[in-house]
């Protein structure tokens, strides 16, 4: 009887060691994956976020300029006739 406890015993600790190694594989596949998905994102030159916002609010206010100062043009043309 002992050496059938002994038996399910190391199968246990085995199937709990065999457990770990998986799990310390699918975290370095995650890192490793994570990484290269990280390398290719950076060669492709894409903005972030915050970057984006900043040049459309940027390109708003230069409409928003470009509209007032054509009325004042226009404006001024209609002065001037």
């Amino acid at each position: 009887m002992q050496t059938r406890n002994r038996i399910f015993d190391d199968l246990s600790q085995l199937m709990t060691n065999a457990m770990g190694v998986a799990q310390g594989a699918k975290d370095e596949a995650e890192t490793a994956m994570k990484s290269m998905l990280d390398r290719w994102l950076a060669d492709r030159d894409f903005v972030t976020r915050e970057e984006f916002d900043a040049v459309r609010a940027m390109a708003q206010k230069a409409r928003e300029e470009n509209e007032a100062l054509k009325a004042r043009l226009d404006a001024l043309e209609a002065a001037k006739d």
